[in-house]
């Protein structure tokens, strides 16, 4: 594995528990962020290791989707999940929606972990 895509990785994994710290200490809008962000860099991770680098969320997004989701490389739901956390982080960031719950956040936190473990799994299983 590259050491650019292993940084994305342990910086994902580093968003996630700070998304963690943060929901348990009522900072529900800002675990929403960066459990967004951890997700983001996983997103990256994976089209980094397929030479594909990007400028913008947006596009990090639509990569990710056409790349990984379309073509059922990895599960389709890592890449609605993406999209949903984005939303929230949107929301909670910008007040550009409705409040953001706890819940949704914890789901996130969930779904960002079992995208990591996933990308973790492809990115070290020759092959792929």
């Amino acid at each position: 594995m590259k050491p650019e895509i292993r940084a994305l990785l342990d910086k994902a994994t580093e968003n996630l528990k700070a998304a963690q710290l943060l929901l348990q200490n009522g900072y529900t809008e800002i675990a929403a962020s960066r459990a967004y962000y951890a997700m983001f860099y996983v997103a990256e991770a994976l089209l980094l290791s397929r030479d594909l680098v990007f400028s913008s969320h947006s596009a990090v997004v639509a990569a990710y989707g056409r790349e990984f989701a379309k073509t059922q490389t990895l599960d389709p739901r890592f890449h609605r999940h993406l999209i949903d956390a984005e939303d929230l982080r949107h929301s909670g960031d910008y007040g550009a929606g409705p409040v953001v719950m706890r819940e949704q956040v914890e789901q996130v936190l969930h779904s960002a972990q079992d995208f990591i473990h996933a990308a973790e799994i492809f990115l070290t299983t020759p092959d792929k």
